[in-house]
């Protein structure tokens, strides 16, 4: 039978955080995870954004819904929103939605010195999972939005920052395998300790979100803007379709930890979420551990397993 939102059960005294939620994937599923009954906490950068999104998430919560500051691109700032969010909620998490991310822009880099787009969708994620981790719930979930683009990457351990030689697509490549890599090495890691913590990844397919447009945006690419518009109308599923990944993980029972959630249909690109394989390079181990300890040596978070 086909999950749909329908399935989502009573979410009522769970507390869930999403990152980037201020728009796009990130936002639908906060608007289902509180319109459940959950109490949710969106993650953002810019608290204009943020305030104005918690206004479109309270339009159908049933549970609290907050804002707090959160730049992914600079450590300070994950150290603050985790240290700030565990004492204001000292029942714990439930479910850490790693959401936010950036796409194929011209190369930055983020306050920390590291590429901006491994530094923003992993390393971040990486200090604040660690960071959260002993405000985790007993059964707590851990969610991570990787991409179907992560097929494309490998980790270039010598030159991780793409330093001598950086293409935006394959440093966001890079980025997304690294998020599946952390999410399947957290499994692996929870069930050696024995921790009660579900560690799952997703992708949306292709959902027309806000995120395409931000790389030509950057670099100025009007036809790379246009081209990016059109298919956005004509092939992609909604930004709504798209968190149904996202939300099948966050929320189904049934669901395991360590497993990727996808788009089932048209070649993962839409349709219902299941079960879907990574590729074999997101499935190799002894990338996961080292990529684990070079994250840990450039983040200065270490977890305690």
């Amino acid at each position: 039978m086909a999950w749909s939102t329908a399935d989502i059960p009573d979410l009522s005294g769970r507390t869930v955080i999403v990152t980037g939620a201020n728009s796009g994937i990130g936002l639908e599923a906060a608007r289902e995870l509180a319109a459940h009954g959950a109490s949710v906490t969106l993650a953002v950068r810019d608290r204009v954004r943020g305030d104005a999104a918690a206004g479109r998430v309270a339009e159908r919560a049933t549970g609290p819904v907050e804002v707090a500051p959160l730049d992914l691109a600079d450590l300070s700032s994950v150290r603050d929103f985790a240290a700030s969010w565990a004492e204001g909620h000292p029942d714990g998490l439930d479910v850490l939605v790693n959401n936010a991310g950036v796409m194929a822009i011209p190369r930055r880099e983020t306050a920390d010195g590291f590429e901006m787009q491994l530094g923003t969708n992993h390393l971040g994620h990486f200090a604040l999972t660690g960071l959260l981790l002993e405000a985790l719930k007993p059964d707590a979930r851990v969610v991570t939005v990787s991409s179907g683009v992560h097929r494309m990457g490998s980790i270039d351990f010598d030159d991780l920052q793409s330093e001598t030689d950086y293409r935006k697509w394959s440093a966001y490549a890079q980025s997304k395998l690294a998020n599946l890599l952390f999410a399947l090495e957290l499994h692996r890691r929870a069930s050696a300790a024995g921790a009660d913590l579900r560690s799952i990844a997703v992708h949306p397919g292709y959902a027309a979100t806000n995120l395409q447009s931000v790389g030509p945006e950057m670099s100025g690419d009007r036809v790379g803007r246009i081209l990016i518009g059109l298919a956005n109308r004509l092939v992609a599923q909604s930004a709504a379709a798209g968190a149904w990944p996202t939300l099948m993980a966050a929320t189904d029972p049934e669901v395991p930890s360590g497993t990727f959630l996808g788009p089932t249909q048209w070649r993962g690109y839409r349709g219902t979420p299941g079960l879907e394989t990574p590729s074999d390079a997101a499935r190799d181990p002894e990338t996961a551990a080292r990529l684990w300890a070079e994250s840990v040596r450039l983040t200065g978070v270490q977890y305690p397993w």
